[in-house]
């Protein structure tokens, strides 16, 4: 079978994903005619109305079947999907610059409108995430741009060369542990994935001998991608867009954090009789089959076969019955990793089912742990 005879069933629905970088200029079209909320737009339709709508359509768990895979992959309409978010992620930025330079915002409008355009760089770090992994040299570069706005450049080198390495044990800084919330969880992450990064891309070029202060480091290209675009725009729109450039990264990047964090909550990988961590499988990640905020973010809910295959293309991602589900897409859990006491009461008791009630099977907190054993009493401590 191919992609001739079997028919992608959201084939006319994955460039909805193009949605989210526009809702600022609709923000900025409201905001014109008098209607100062419009600059919450995108706050609203994305942590608001998708989880709404999320929940009315519901899961869809079809696999595309493996003969037409390959076809799928090489579909040049998919992968330009993912081209098309970055003009207009980089046209979203320059307008809400263009906005800030304007002044005369109150203080509820500039908030909306840092959300907004940290949200809109948020979510273009997972179509980075999907560029980034590909191994053709253009996607990889335009992995980097969309990167740029959010000084999160170091994710490029981390994520593939670093998380997808530790997923699931506790010397990963993006795998979040049982009990660990997500305020305790960002700083963990922001702070080792970095020191991370720049770890593993200097020890590549030691390895070379060569030292790592060149612009084919990876990590240092990335961050100079940066500098370059808050220069050009605060050339262009004079120094105080800096504040709304700073602002808006740190939305941008806490948003992917908060995804880290909800990915691999408390999971953990075994370590076998040769004491080596076993290899990723499908339990290791959180999935879920919720249809419309996979179509927003790529199928990046399917989590746990990127894991195992991370070259896979989005369109071909599989849901397996052997992932532990969420209860709801990512927009709805994002918003309940916020709250923490929300989060372990929907959360905690998952992690212990997906372990049969053995606390020693997870990736355990240390300092939550007598917490856990109050409240799960049945669940045994985490062996010695």
């Amino acid at each position: 079978m191919s992609e001739a005879t079997w028919r992608d069933p959201r084939r006319l629905l994955w460039p909805a994903a193009l949605l989210v970088p526009t809702l600022p200029f609709q923000g900025l079209a409201l905001a014109a005619g008098g209607h100062e909320w419009g600059w919450w737009l995108t706050p609203v339709v994305v942590f608001g109305l998708i989880p709404v709508v999320d929940l009315l359509v519901g899961d869809d768990r079809v696999n595309p079947p493996e003969e037409a895979a390959a076809a799928l992959q090489r579909s040049r309409y998919y992968r330009v999907l993912t081209y098309l978010y970055l003009p207009l992620q980089y046209a979203a930025l320059a307008a809400c610059c263009a906005v800030w330079a304007r002044g005369g915002l109150s203080p509820f409008a500039a908030a909306g409108l840092v959300l907004s355009v940290g949200i809109v760089n948020g979510i273009a770090i997972n179509t980075a995430h999907e560029l980034g992994h590909k191994r053709e040299r253009l996607e990889r570069w335009l992995s980097k741009i969309a990167l740029a706005p959010t000084g999160y450049g170091h994710f490029y080198v981390e994520h593939n060369r670093g998380h997808h390495v530790r997923v699931a044990t506790p010397e990963d800084p993006a795998s979040a542990r049982l009990g660990e919330s997500f305020w305790a969880f960002l700083p963990r992450t922001v702070l080792g994935s970095l020191r991370s990064a720049w770890r593993l891309e200097s020890a590549r070029f030691r390895l070379r001998g060569r030292t790592p202060w060149t612009w084919r480091n990876d990590v240092l290209n990335a961050w100079v991608m940066t500098v370059a675009l808050c220069a050009a725009l605060a050339a262009w729109f004079g120094p105080v867009v800096l504040p709304l450039l700073a602002a808006q990264a740190v939305v941008g990047f806490a948003l992917l954090e908060v995804v880290n964090y909800l990915e691999h909550y408390g999971l953990a990988r075994p370590r076998n009789a040769t004491g080596r961590y076993d290899k990723v499988d499908p339990r290791h990640s959180w999935n879920s089959d919720r249809i419309v905020t996979n179509v927003f973010l790529f199928q990046l809910q399917r989590h746990s076969d990127h894991h195992a295959n991370p070259l896979r293309r989005y369109q071909v991602l599989r849901s397996f019955d052997s992932s532990p589900q969420l209860p709801a897409g990512y927009a709805t859990m994002i918003v309940a990793a916020l709250l923490p006491p929300l989060w372990r009461r929907v959360m905690d008791r998952r992690v212990l089912a997906h372990y049969d009630q053995d606390l020693g099977a997870a990736n355990v907190h240390p300092p939550a742990l007598a917490r856990l054993l109050a409240r799960y009493p049945l669940a045994l401590p985490p062996a010695r």
